[in-house]
């Protein structure tokens, strides 16, 4: 994160307005966050562009990414440059994103990868390795397959995000109820799906975070719950699965993103619905696997709709945990404190913006 003396700073990804067509005003803003209160110093539009919901930055911080979350689908690569002191954006590229609806960008050295929710498609994208400029290949798609019981949906594949892991890549496929395996090269277009783990019918796998022994916790969109899922030869089986919070309910309230503390001890899930940012412990267990287990719930606001957050890294006197909210349907965003010790926090800052915040990434 770049830290101008007591402020951090911030992209942020946004959407239309509602009822509004993607291109009709949104774009990627450069925030300043003050480290001490948690307020905005100042937010600005760095670049116009179309539904840019999903944001990556590459390894060597010369190039930004973005999705273009349209039917026919796009990636955007920006050089990230410096002009006194404050970063900018310029589009320096741009791709079909291999399918429909892309929700999710994860950037690596030589290959960007993108989840595309419409069609199921995980696709890889090559990009220059000292740059992060897009390479003349073209794009590597992976056809997503599956449904689930849920109907309306799961009637087919939904690819919602990426992962790394080693050598290769983990996509959560929320229509199949699967976490599925590509190699991290992109390479094998159309090779049969490496099916990593397998997830009980209706969970709705959305997001997911890696834990220190290598377990994962998957967040169920659709059933409202945190999935531990543990090493089993080359894949992972699920071993327990908790609410994300006492007051979230499978059908009603939907979980979004979730991330990992610094330490490794806690998880925190947004829950669209019950408008909260729920704070679980990561409990190590003797010879067995971790548990998790409710801590608090942090209170976002009515109709916040959590899409997605950031944990901000820590600076040398900080003794709360900093995580910065995009709250969609509030059009807003909210700084949150948060105890590390009993995981009970509190909205310290909003900031209103002009089209609704989806995506939250420090620079």
């Amino acid at each position: 994160m770049t830290d101008t003396g007591a402020r951090a700073q911030l992209w942020v990804g946004t959407y239309p307005q509602p009822g509004a067509e993607p291109g009709s005003g949104e774009s990627i803003w450069r925030v300043e966050l003050d480290r001490a209160d948690g307020s905005v110093a100042s937010a600005v539009p760095a670049v116009a562009a179309t539904s840019p919901s999903f944001l990556a930055a590459h390894p060597s911080g010369r190039s930004l990414y973005a999705v273009g979350e349209t039917a026919a689908g796009t990636l955007t690569a920006f050089r990230v440059g410096d002009a006194d002191g404050t970063a900018t954006l310029a589009p320096s590229g741009s791709v079909a994103s291999g399918g429909d609806d892309p929700c999710h960008v994860l950037a690596r050295g030589d290959v960007v990868w993108l989840a595309n929710y419409g069609d199921g498609v995980a696709a890889a994208v090559p990009v220059d390795a000292a740059t992060g400029d897009l390479a003349a290949d073209g794009v590597v798609a992976h056809p997503g397959v599956g449904s689930g019981p849920v109907v309306e949906r799961q009637a087919g594949p939904h690819a919602h995000f990426v992962a790394e892991a080693g050598d290769d890549v983990l996509v959560c496929d929320l229509g199949a109820d699967v976490v599925r395996r590509y190699p991290a090269t992109g390479a094998d277009a159309g090779a049969p799906a490496d099916v990593a783990a397998v997830l009980p019918p209706g969970t709705g796998p959305r997001h997911l975070v890696t834990l220190a022994d290598g377990s994962l916790v998957v967040v169920g969109e659709l059933d409202a719950r945190a999935h531990l899922l543990v090493r089993d030869g080359e894949g992972w089986t699920p071993a327990a699965a908790v609410p994300v919070s006492p007051a979230a309910e499978g059908g009603r309230d939907f979980p979004a993103h979730v991330t990992l503390s610094a330490d490794g001890t806690r998880v925190h899930v947004g829950v669209r619905g019950a408008d909260l940012l729920a704070v679980l412990a990561v409990r190590p267990a003797d010879g067995g696997a971790p548990v998790l287990e409710h801590l608090a719930d942090v209170p976002l606001g009515d109709g916040a709709w959590p899409r997605h957050h950031a944990v901000l890294a820590a600076g040398a006197d900080d003794a709360a945990e900093t995580v910065v909210v995009a709250l969609q349907g509030r059009s807003e965003l909210a700084t949150v404190r948060i105890d590390p010790a009993t995981g009970a926090g509190e909205v310290v800052a909003r900031h209103a913006l002009p089209t609704p915040p989806a995506c939250v990434l420090e620079s």
